[in-house]
């Protein structure tokens, strides 16, 4: 096994750079002027040498679906010879799984060595900028866009962190394609306590000549999406179906993809499933693949984030249920009693369930993340650059 402890400091200080204050911080709260965002973002990528120039962009948002619909794009350009990097949010188990060129996520040695390059250049921004330092989420993003520049990547495929107009993400030159999966109900806090609310926030990716795609069904939502396409001179294109026929009608080849934590089976005999669903459209989901599968008794463990609405996993018809937490110290988790210690709640649901039986992991990425390492350690997957093996890397 490979010596991960550069990558891991590189981690911690880029973790670590949270504790400073930087004015308002648009995940916790949606100041007068959010656009103070893309602005922070913009001046230090004008810092560090405009990364983001160059690329053929894809920029993908919605509700949910977004990462799956990001991902199944990237492997199509893989599969038609295309240099194509991807940048998703968030990871489950361990940083460099937000940043993939080719079949591979960015070298653990590799991203330490990008965040050695940029400490100056953070400095600065720390101390210079109008509105503050970049954020964690802008400083992934510089690494990945410094990435995939060094890699002479033709194409990026972007999915937002959170909304779209305001989101550091935004900032690149208008895409060649842009697509929102579907609207529902999620960072109200951020985006607005309405549909039509964060309809507007995420048609923000919107920009002018490029292709724009969605699946939403509503029209009253759709049409605000039209509208911004006329103002943009954009194409628009709304597609019946799901994230399969939305990438194909983007043009692009079809094939499927199986990301951790996305319903994943992790085991069998009970049958385990990992899934991040963290919202009700993410939830709704899940319930709806559960239906597909055939085991006699449900067993639920879930957390959630202290920010969500406890009744989301209503919609799991669990028989028995192991409320616990997760332990990442940057989110608040709401108290739900039960088990404090989610490997206790795990082995409390292995003990119990059946043979025949499921066992379903919800609720949080967080959680999904930490109980996934039951599985794929986090150092196999920083030796093996994947977070699994997949069948379409058998011929390397």
């Amino acid at each position: 096994m490979l010596d991960f402890s550069r990558y891991h400091d590189a981690v911690r200080y880029m973790e670590g750079l949270s504790n400073i204050a930087s004015g308002p911080d648009y995940m916790k709260s949606r100041p007068h002027d959010p656009s103070i965002y893309i602005k922070r973002m913009q001046w230090f990528l004008d810092l560090i040498g405009n990364p983001e120039r160059g690329f053929k962009y894809i920029h993908i948002t919605g509700t949910a679906g977004k990462g799956t619909v990001a991902s199944m794009i990237h492997r199509s350009l893989i599969m038609d010879h295309k240099k194509a990097g991807l940048f998703t949010s968030p990871f489950v188990t361990t940083s460099i799984e937000k940043i993939q060129v080719g079949d591979l996520y960015i070298a653990p040695d590799e991203f330490a060595d990008i965040v050695k390059a940029m400490k100056p250049k953070i400095d600065q921004a720390f101390a210079k900028c109008p509105w503050g330092g970049p954020s964690y989420f802008e400083r992934f993003l510089a690494i990945a866009l410094i990435y995939f520049k060094k890699l002479q990547c033709q194409w990026v495929v972007l999915e937002v962190g959170c909304g779209g107009r305001y989101d550091a993400t935004n900032v690149i030159p208008a895409p060649i394609i842009s697509a929102i999966t579907n609207i529902d109900y999620d960072h109200t806090h951020i985006l607005g306590k309405t549909l039509t609310k964060i309809a507007r926030d995420k048609a923000g990716i919107i920009k002018k000549g490029s292709k724009f795609f969605t699946t939403e069904t509503r029209p009253r939502l759709r049409q605000i999406m039209e509208d911004i396409c006329k103002e943009q001179s954009a194409s628009y294109a709304y597609v019946k179906g799901g994230n399969k026929e939305l990438v194909e009608a983007m043009g692009f080849k079809t094939a499927d993809v199986q990301l951790p934590a996305r319903f994943e089976i992790v085991q069998q005999k009970p049958l385990v499933i990992i899934d991040g669903a963290h919202n009700k459209a993410k939830i709704r989901h899940t319930a709806e693949q559960l239906k597909k599968l055939k085991f006699n008794k449900l067993h639920l463990v879930f957390a959630l984030a202290a920010n969500k609405d406890r009744s989301i996993t209503n919609q799991i018809p669990a028989d028995f249920i192991y409320p616990t937490r997760f332990s990442n110290p940057e989110r608040q988790c709401m108290n739900l009693g039960g088990y404090t210690d989610a490997h206790q709640a795990l082995d409390a649901a292995l003990k119990k369930a059946g043979p025949d039986d499921a066992i379903l992991i919800t609720g949080s990425f967080y959680l999904a993340g930490e109980l996934r390492q039951r599985w794929y350690a986090e150092e196999s997957i920083l030796n093996a650059r994947l977070s699994t093996v997949y069948p379409f890397l058998f011929h390397r």
